[in-house]
């Protein structure tokens, strides 16, 4: 991957294949484990470059099983060995882990957060220095190989540095650099999505049932339909209600589908959603 700015100072970036770093990982839960996987199974890192502590020795042992990796007993002991180092515990225990690793830490090691709530000078103020952070948001289809993440550095993490941690969300799926005054923005269009996108699939499901179909096969249809037009999306480049219209034909099918929603208020619904969502996000940093 290369790195580098376009003439507004944005972040602009390029694929590459390897990585000089030792990861560490504070928590195994389930994004975790994504991440390990997709930094695995990439080939982005050896196995054996990567280390994690869990306070459940079951979840330590699945992940090591599972990849291959180091683990150890001590949240100190990872802290030691990382250069790039991911917080994934719950919200209300990173000050309780930040106050155990902070004199264990290397001096340039690179913090990674994907808790919702803590800002870049949260992270700091914990760890009562000037430490380099890089505030992240995955989402759940990281767990598949398909997360979108947005990635917000601290002042004082160089363009390198910033490349090491995108290789890493790049494994598991696609990442964008964003302000940090976004966040509650992204928390609304990536981080909850997947959970309304949910909802419109079990929706054309039950509808499908209703018609006689088989709620397997329903699911199918309904999920790859919402697969297949997202890539329509990403891989044409055209705008999405241009896409819209080449499936609706003059007094077609999908034209009254599409008359319908509108006169039911499917548009308005999911921005007042979002909005509810990012003022939750603002809240909670509060």
């Amino acid at each position: 991957m290369l790195l580098r700015f376009d003439g507004e100072d944005n972040y602009i970036i390029a694929r590459s294949d390897k990585m000089d770093k030792i990861v560490g990982f504070i928590g195994c839960g389930n994004m975790a484990s994504a991440m390990i996987g997709g930094i695995v199974n990439s080939g982005l890192l050896p196995k054996e470059r990567i280390v994690a502590s869990n306070r459940s020795r079951e979840k330590l042992e699945k992940v090591h099983n599972k990849y291959g990796i180091n683990t150890a007993n001590d949240n100190k002991e990872v802290a030691d060995h990382s250069d790039i180092l991911v917080l994934s515990v719950k919200p209300n225990m990173y000050s309780s882990v930040v106050d155990e690793i902070k004199n264990a830490v290397k001096e340039n090691i690179i913090v990674v957060s994907i808790a919702p709530g803590i800002s870049i000078k949260d992270m700091q103020n914990m760890f009562e220095k000037d430490i380099k952070v890089v505030r992240a948001m995955p989402n759940t289809p990281a767990l598949v190989g398909e997360g979108m993440s947005a990635l917000c550095p601290s002042a004082n993490v160089s363009k390198e540095e910033l490349l090491d941690v995108m290789n890493i969300f790049e494994s598991f799926g696609k990442a964008e650099v964003v302000d940090e005054k976004l966040i509650d923005a992204v928390v609304a269009v990536s981080g909850s999505s997947p959970a309304y996108v949910y909802i419109f699939i079990e929706a054309m499901a039950d509808a499908a049932v209703l018609e006689g179909m088989p709620r397997d096969k329903a699911y199918r249809f309904a999920a790859q339909a919402v697969l297949g037009s997202a890539k329509m999306v990403l891989e044409t480049g055209l705008h999405p209600g241009k896409l819209k219209d080449m499936v609706c034909s003059p007094e077609g099918t999908t034209i009254e589908a599409v008359a319908t929603l509108e006169d039911m208020g499917f548009r308005s619904a999911v921005i007042s959603a979002m909005k509810s969502c990012t003022e939750k996000s603002r809240k909670m940093a509060k």
